[in-house]
């Protein structure tokens, strides 16, 4: 099958590239590298088919998708604090982008469109776990985003035919998650400073928890997706099922790294949520989607890449 990757050069991106092309897809990478690393893909160099450009324009986006059979969007503008900061570009990236591929899609007659979301689309909503049948209250400019591509996907799957089906992230880590950001996700930023015997910064008191997700969990669940089993329209939870507070994460590596790590504390950043933990029954229902690789486990891989590509010394 011909596959095409938005976002291909990123983070997530660049995995569901590997893994694709191990399972005997044909790819085609669409990606700006506004944010995606062209070293992401230096390794697959001759082997994927790579278009430059951005989701922003719809003649990109249909060249890109013309004699393909399916698209995983996975390209977007991330981060929470960035989309505080600039709403504009958060909307034009990510419902502008989504909206682009959708209309491709249905233009070159591309039937299923897996879309990145996010956990962050339940925003204030209190309720433990998330549940894919509650209502969303998203609070940032990047949530709101997130929840209208959802909303067009299932205007697709119902108005056009094309199957839309959103996989909403769960703080998704592990290698090639870039530390060095100034939207750094927490995992590598923590990662990285306590290796290099620097404190690391927590936002609040570090009692907010996460469903941190491995990598590979994440790249299972789009290749499940990719079947007829996920109904056109559908919304799954992809994480593990499990919450880690942040002051558990720094306990995480301290122990992982044979190390003491000094922890600051700052004020609460805005359109932050307290607490995210997703139910994935429904996945594992419909999808088969089973998490492989727990935290502790994927916290050591992560490290593990993190030094082979550093000089950060490897963990005993």
């Amino acid at each position: 099958m011909k596959v095409l990757v938005t976002g291909g050069g990123g983070f997530i991106g660049s995995h569901l590239v590997d893994r694709l092309l191990r399972e005997g897809h044909d790819v085609r990478v669409l990606d700006s590298f506004a944010t995606g690393r062209r070293e992401n893909l230096a390794h697959v160099a001759g082997e994927v088919d790579l278009v430059e450009g951005d989701v922003q324009s719809y003649e990109r986006v249909a060249n890109a998708t013309r004699g393909c059979q399916l698209i995983l969007h996975q390209a977007a503008l991330p981060s929470v604090p960035r989309s505080v900061q600039d709403p504009l570009m958060s909307n034009a990236v990510n419902v502008t982008g989504t909206l682009n591929v959708l209309l491709a899609a249905r233009d070159a007659g591309v039937e299923r469109v897996v879309y990145a979301s996010s956990s962050s689309v339940y925003g204030a909503n209190p309720a433990l776990p998330k549940r894919e049948d509650m209502p969303v209250a998203p609070i940032s400019p990047y949530a709101v985003a997130k929840f209208a591509g959802e909303s067009y996907c299932r205007s697709f799957s119902q108005v056009y035919g094309v199957e839309g089906v959103a996989l909403r992230y769960f703080n998704v880590f592990g290698p090639r998650q870039d530390p060095n950001s100034q939207y750094a996700a927490v995992i590598p930023r923590f990662l990285e400073a306590a290796a290099a015997r620097r404190s690391v910064t927590i936002f609040g008191d570090g009692e907010q928890s996460r469903d941190f997700t491995y990598i590979d969990n994440v790249v299972d669940a789009n290749l499940l997706a990719m079947s007829g089993r996920a109904p056109g329209g559908g919304v799954f939870n992809v994480a593990c099922g499990e919450r880690v507070t942040l002051n558990e994460v720094v306990v995480e590596i301290g122990a992982l790294l044979n190390l003491t790590v000094d922890v600051e504390h700052a004020e609460p950043r805005t359109g932050d949520v307290r607490h995210s933990l997703a139910d994935i029954s429904r996945a594992t229902e419909i999808l088969g989607y089973r998490p492989s690789i727990g935290f502790g486990e994927g916290l050591r891989r992560t490290y593990e890449a993190l030094s082979g590509a550093t000089d950060l010394p490897v963990a005993p």
